[in-house]
């Protein structure tokens, strides 16, 4: 019995016998480093309430990206792409050229144009899947699943999923078991370390 648990020790304990530490792989989730001042990040990450913006911790390295955000509540709110670099306690987004944002109206903005528009029979409302795919060229926005055909483009550089809430807005994001399934090439968001 002794040698048994030796042997185990030796394989399996602090021996040191070549054991290689498995390591985590790090989680997408909304960035309490990189929000703003007044905003609340609650549900390990993944839900927002207050009012400002926050910047999810992976940029959008790969070449097809796809991420969801579910509207708890109603109110004054935006989703998108933005640079490290967007003011996260401006509401509303997409102002400048740090920016591209899906409004709660249904209008996208970047620079402070109105790039695109969400049909007015398809404003997203209480309870809502709101998904984006982004090629580093193009944003889209999906509806419940649906394709809205509503593309927009513009922004440059390196860029990271963004919400912004006000006026009593939460909103939950998905950056992996999404609600609806990627559109066909497109995948949750990887840290760099996972692209090869």
């Amino acid at each position: 019995m002794a040698a048994l648990f030796t042997c185990c020790l030796g394989c399996c304990g602090d021996g040191g016998s070549g054991h290689i530490p498995l390591k985590e792989m790090p989680i997408v989730q909304l960035d309490t480093h990189h929000m703003g001042t007044d905003v609340v990040i609650v549900k390990s990450g993944r839900r927002i309430c207050g009012t400002g913006g926050c910047l999810a911790n992976a940029p959008l390295h790969q070449n097809k990206s796809y991420f969801e955000f579910k509207i708890q509540s109603t109110g004054v709110w935006g989703i998108g792409v933005a640079t490290q670099k967007v003011n996260l306690n401006q509401v509303p987004m997409g102002r400048d050229t740090n920016g591209l944002v899906l409004r709660h109206d249904g209008s996208v903005y970047h620079n402070n144009e109105e790039k695109n528009r969400l049909p007015a029979n398809s404003l997203p409302q209480e309870g809502d899947i709101v998904g984006f795919t982004y090629d580093h060229v193009e944003m889209n926005i999906y509806l419940n699943g649906k394709n809205m055909h509503c593309p927009a483009s513009g922004i440059r550089g390196t860029v990271y999923p963004v919400v912004y809430v006000d006026d009593s807005a939460i909103l939950d994001c998905q950056f992996s078991d999404f609600y609806h399934p990627a559109p066909q090439g497109f995948e949750k968001i990887l840290f760099e370390q996972q692209i090869f």
